[in-house]
């Protein structure tokens, strides 16, 4: 298959600075829409893909994503929400961007280009072979992320990928690569736009569907959340009041003492 940054293409739209306020929105919750349908069209990939997490966190492994720019930004939004919203460690699922953290606020020259340093910033967690790789880059060419998963596949790692271009050099690396293809972006090459989002739901859908997988959630419930504000903990006390019979002052005192919804309940249970 010929490779084609379809990414990269002239937009479907001109003179976008001739355009009022409301034809710009229009316009761009257009194209927005067509994102959804794009992704559903790779959830055969995406299954394959948290199947595999899932079997490798049971054998405790943990997840990392690679990425660079607005990929990397992603990566490390939907790894930092992991443990409040499950509970689970801050080092089980890990996000990594080119040039470090400082690149998380501010564009890094020239890192993305790097190809043996991804594998570098691996080995500072002792990347194994019980852990998943994704390398996340809407083009599908960033050597960063390419050079990472190269190492990882020489080291018998897991490795994934999320791109927006058909047949790129990345999903020709990658072991379990997802393709979401959304076209050209409303502003040319501006690939936080569609890309950006594509990457957002995917990532979600991985790591909320590989948690589930896990036994993070019961119900439809966040059992193990961090009650690290007075919402959370309001919630956590409703979410008690709902699985045994207690006021709302007694499911308070039992979250309190136990600090979870999930360990309140089951000690109150096994009493």
């Amino acid at each position: 298959m010929e490779f084609t940054r379809t990414t990269e293409q002239s937009s479907k739209y001109e003179h976008l600075e001739k355009m009022s306020v409301q034809e710009l929105l229009s316009n761009i919750n257009q194209e927005d829409k067509t994102v959804p349908l794009a992704v559903e069209k790779a959830l055969p990939q995406i299954e394959n893909l948290v199947t595999e997490i899932v079997s490798k966190m049971k054998l405790g492994g943990r997840l990392f994503y690679i990425g660079a720019g607005t990929s990397g930004r992603i990566g490390i939004l939907d790894a930092s929400e992991c443990p409040p919203t499950f509970g689970v460690p801050f080092d089980l699922v890990i996000g990594i961007i080119a040039g470090g953290d400082t690149a998380i606020r501010k564009a890094v020259e020239n890192a993305e280009d790097n190809p043996t340093q991804a594998w570098i910033d691996l080995k500072a967690f002792d990347v194994n072979e019980n852990d998943v790789v994704i390398g996340i880059a809407a083009s599908g060419t960033t050597p960063y992320v390419i050079g990472g998963l190269q190492a990882c596949n020489e080291n018998n790692i897991t490795t994934g990928s999320l791109s927006c271009n058909a047949g790129s050099p990345l999903s020709l690396t990658a072991k379990f690569p997802i393709e979401v293809i959304v076209g050209p972006e409303f502003v040319t090459g501006s690939s936080r736009m569609k890309a950006g989002t594509v990457q957002k739901l995917v990532l979600n859908m991985i790591s909320t569907a590989t948690m589930i997988q896990l036994g993070k959630v019961k119900g439809n419930k966040m059992v193990d959340m961090q009650l690290s504000n007075s919402k959370l903990v309001d919630r956590g006390v409703k979410m008690i009041m709902g699985e045994i019979p207690v006021s709302y002052e007694k499911a308070s005192e039992l979250l309190k003492k136990h600090g979870s919804v999930r360990k309140a309940v089951d000690n109150f249970i096994g009493q």
